[in-house]
């Protein structure tokens, strides 16, 4: 149970805290949205000079003050205006209404261009602005490799910059989106698939950009490697060509496998994080129920499903591996062997001059599978989103709006029909004519499933109407069935983004506490949100049977301040199952089959009608219990005045003494009683072909016209096509082992996760927003199914390379480790000067991610509420605040990479161009 602690010390405010509403709503799961953390009003990128841009100095101080201490997110600076979300995403919604102009909704295509052409400067650009000194300084190799490393670690840099800032409109987009959605798109999506479009869908879009300029590349690179290999192999550059082709169109099949997979993985998923979702929601009723590993078991089940697909496309990736690894070699050795056949001389240096050109070929071939798994996976998810954003939006114009004072009617809905089904024949709602003026009081009352809440609806807009009209005269404030809290104190549940006025405050908490205080443990949710509808002071208020989730006595003292005191004046709406609080009304709704079939006073419908009469007497034994109840004594719970915290108190409220609180237990949960806290991070330390087939090349190549070389050509092309085909099962096996050994870890993991979120007591649930446990199910979940495989065989590959580049280069002059010691010593500190900033930046990036997906989630749950008070604008806002303090930790985790990888590019260069 959850009780109240109420204190008034002299000079203190008297503000509302719940520590299951995540304690302080300046901070949500880590993120403070009241002030901007940040030493700096924007990044240091921005005001950088020119040397600083191409060396990437301006990360210095943040690298540096990562390497004194770990870092947190007040010591990131802000974004600059083009990299934020608020400052790019009116530019990216401006191209895509542009894009949309002919109505027919959005579309994958239309996606593409909005974000191509609100980037396009910097995608274009990019590759471009060197290259002036590049045709100036392309003659010596030391500058041409200095301008190749500026160049290139700026174009990196900028493409990953340009990801950030497409991720963060899609999800400023998907967020707008989730905000229109009407009643029945919502049920196509649930909130799970929707947290998945915004994202794994958008990171997939952003991490794009890293491979976009690829396609392009390769054909270039291909047709440059084809023009050398002309000019030096002649007629056996045709055959080059005709296997580059067959290489190039393994690709189409292979392709569509590796869409179609993905696709059914993410449909996967998405019913998977449904599932997630809707336990976590109910995850107290499941605990009661002991129903705990009986739903493990459906995740469980769920995840072997994806499990199965997951496969598929790691199989199907590691035979596009192989295909593409083994494309080199066959590419060359039927050159060689086309030469060989057509009596083309094979000459020293006519092979090495090939082999360098197959060096060239290399590169594009090797990196395609990633390209094209990549371009499979960001289709996919491209058009998952465009599918979402064309879903049908609120009905416009259903409701005509007038100012408030304009009319002496309220309300007014004539010959109104509705339906959630637009498609069904017959109507939800039929013949609705109502009139309400200001200041009536309106009760709403029917059998279960009569129409009562579908009213309600009506007026607030959220039902499709057929035909009719519909007039609503001032501002609504709206109270729904089942309630809806934003984590956060309570106090800013209750304001919802208005200024504080002090006296209308107390006025509210006076509705709510009553004079000797009633205790808030049951029902609290519900007392908060018609506070917060009390506070908006606004002219039409709409309740969805309020006091359904309250005890008697706590409903009729609500009914009585609320309704018959504080909103004596306001024009009231209320549905409710409580014949008691019908005789109040000024207006009685009798609801049947969604049709009002009758209406009026109490006295006078009761005696005119079977409908009402049956209601009535229906709630006979329910009136007699509650008069009998009322009649006891009730116990007077003593109470201090002041500042009410919310803790773990056994359903009793706490008297503040003024010794103190001997046992300190209610204080252990955290400050001011807080249950939720900031989510934790770790802090600190974390625990050989090519040369060989070059080696028989130049074994087989003459050193003179006169002497004949020891291994004939023929034995040279088969020793070299075996030796391609015996690399080309390794790397296949080795992709077949990182593939089933990724997913098979992942689902360990997964497993293992699960069974320890489904174990977990329900303190850790009070404690731990859904949005940081969805957040582990979904993105990294994802990031391990997807990426670790990767990743280790990139990190093996990143290690073995130079170790066999030292070996061979070490055969022909062992004074080369002279030179490699102190490079090598070099590199390891500017690693271990590196990897605290970059660690802890990684660390808060996931840190941050959580509080969107909290955010979006409680939007999506809510939006009807948010509507209501028409708080969609300060929501948006909110909403790019967190995505902004996401990007921020990311942008400066490339800006770290990039500032590592230029002075180790910067290393290499001026160790081989002088030593």
């Amino acid at each position: 149970m959850v009780g109240l602690r109420i204190r008034r010390n002299e000079g203190e405010d008297t503000l509302l805290e719940e520590p299951l509403l995540n304690g302080d709503s300046s901070v949500s799961n880590g993120v403070e949205l009241s002030k901007e953390k940040g030493g700096d009003t924007e990044t240091p990128y921005s005001n950088a000079g020119i040397f600083s841009i191409l060396t990437f100095s301006w990360m210095g101080p943040l690298i540096a003050g990562g390497n004194k201490k770990p870092l947190d997110l007040e010591d990131v600076p802000q974004l600059d205006s083009h990299d934020s979300v608020i400052g790019a995403f009116p530019k990216f919604k401006n191209r895509l209404e542009s894009a949309d102009s002919e109505g027919n909704g959005v579309t994958s295509l239309k996606l593409v261009k909005a974000l191509f052409f609100s980037t396009w400067k910097e995608i274009l650009w990019t590759a471009l602005e060197f290259k002036a000194e590049g045709y100036l300084l392309v003659a010596a190799f030391f500058v041409a490799k200095l301008v190749e490393c500026l160049s290139e670690r700026r174009w990196f840099f900028k493409l990953q910059q340009v990801g950030l800032r497409q991720r963060a409109v899609l999800v400023a987009m998907i967020y707008n989106k989730g905000l229109t959605l009407s009643c029945q798109s919502k049920q196509s999506h649930t909130s799970g698939e929707i947290i998945n479009f915004m994202i794994v869908d958008t990171e997939r879009v952003g991490a794009f950009c890293w491979y976009m300029h690829d396609p392009w590349m390769v054909v270039l690179q291909v047709a440059l490697a084809l023009l050398i290999l002309y000019k030096t192999l002649r007629l056996g550059s045709i055959v080059t060509f005709i296997a580059t082709v067959l290489v190039m169109l393994a690709n189409i099949p292979l392709g569509k496998m590796l869409q179609k997979f993905q696709d059914k993985l993410m449909e996967s998923k998405d019913t998977r994080m449904k599932a997630t979702s809707e336990i976590l929601r109910n995850m107290r009723f499941l605990k009661l129920q002991g129903w705990e590993m009986k739903f493990l078991s459906k995740i469980v089940g769920l995840r072997s499903v994806e499990e199965g697909w997951l496969k598929r496309f790691v199989y199907t990736n590691a035979m596009t591996a192989f295909v593409f690894c083994v494309a080199p070699s066959f590419v060359s050795a039927a050159t060689f062997g086309a030469c060989r056949f057509l009596g083309v001389p094979l000459e020293s240096g006519k092979i090495l001059y090939a082999l360098a050109t197959f060096r060239i070929l290399q590169e594009p071939i090797y990196n395609l599978p990633d390209t094209i798994s990549m371009i499979a996976q960001t289709k996919v998810s491209l058009d998952r989103i465009a599918a979402f954003l064309r879903l049908d939006d609120l009905q416009p114009g259903a409701i005509e709006k007038l100012p408030s004072g304009s009319s002496d009617t309220a309300i007014e809905i004539a010959d109104g029909n509705f339906s959630w089904d637009m498609s069904s024949p017959t109507a939800t709602l039929k013949d609705i004519n109502l009139k309400v003026s200001h200041g009536m009081s309106v009760s709403v009352c029917g059998t279960v499933g009569s129409g009562k809440s579908s009213l309600l609806s009506c007026v607030l807009g959220e039902f499709p109407k057929i035909s009719g009209t519909l007039k609503l005269c001032g501002t609504t404030a709206y109270v729904a069935q089942s309630p809806w809290i934003q984590s956060g104190k309570i106090v800013d549940n209750i304001l919802f983004g208005k200024e504080m006025d002090r006296d209308k405050y107390d006025e509210v908490l006076e509705a709510f506490i009553g004079e000797r205080g009633i205790n808030l443990s049951g029902g609290q949710k519900q007392r908060i949100q018609i506070a917060r509808a009390l506070y908006q002071d606004a002219d039409i208020y709409l309740f969805d049977d309020p006091f359904s989730a309250v005890d008697a006595h706590t409903g009729s003292h609500l009914f009585m301040e609320v309704l018959l005191k504080n909103l004596r004046s306001k024009t009231v709406i209320y549905v409710t199952h409580q014949v008691e609080f019908l005789p109040a009304a000024d207006l009685i709704l009798v609801m049947k089959d969604g049709r009002i079939v009758q209406a009026g006073k109490y006295n006078d419908i009761l005696n005119s009608g079977t409908d009402f009469m049956e209601l009535v007497g229906a709630y006979k034994k329910a009136l007699s219990a509650l008069d009998t109840v009322e009649a006891s004594s009730v116990l007077e719970r003593t109470t201090s005045e002041g500042e009410c915290d919310i803790g773990t108190t056994n359903g009793k409220v706490q008297k503040e003494e003024n010794q103190g609180n001997e046992s300190g237990k209610v204080d252990d949960v955290g400050p001011k009683g807080q249950l939720v806290q900031e989510e934790e991070r770790e802090k600190g330390q974390v625990g050989f072909s090519v040369y060989w087939n070059n080696y028989w090349m130049t074994w087989g190549s003459p050193m003179s016209a006169e002497i004949k070389p020891p291994v004939g050509s023929f034995t040279l092309i088969m020793v070299y096509l075996a030796l391609a085909i015996a690399s080309a099962i390794c790397v296949f096996a080795r992709s077949v082992l990182l593939g089933t050994a990724g997913y098979k870890t992942a689902t360990l993991l997964f497993k293992k996760m699960h069974l320890c979120i489904f174990r977990a007591p329900m303190s850790f649930f009070d404690s731990t927003p859904s949005g940081r446990i969805l957040n582990r199910a979904s993105t990294d979940q994802s990031e391990v199914d997807m990426d670790i495989a990767h990743q280790v065989a990139t990190f093996a590959f990143s290690v073995i390379q130079p170790l066999g580049i030292i070996a061979v280069m070490s055969q022909v002059s062992w004074q080369i480790f002279i030179i490699f010691i102190p490079v090598i010593a070099t590199c390891i500190w500017y690693q271990q000067y590196y990897i605290s900033s970059a660690r802890e930046l990684s660390r808060l990036v996931g840190v941050c991610q959580a509080p969107v997906i909290q955010n979006f989630a409680e939007t999506i749950l809510g939006a009807t509420t948010i509507r209501s008070f028409d708080q969609e604008t300060r929501f948006q806002d909110t909403n790019m605040a967190l995505t902004d303090s996401y990007s921020r930790p990311k942008f400066y985790v490339v800006g770290a990479m990039e500032w590592l990888s230029f002075r180790l590019d910067l290393l290499s260069s001026v160790t081989f161009a002088f030593f």
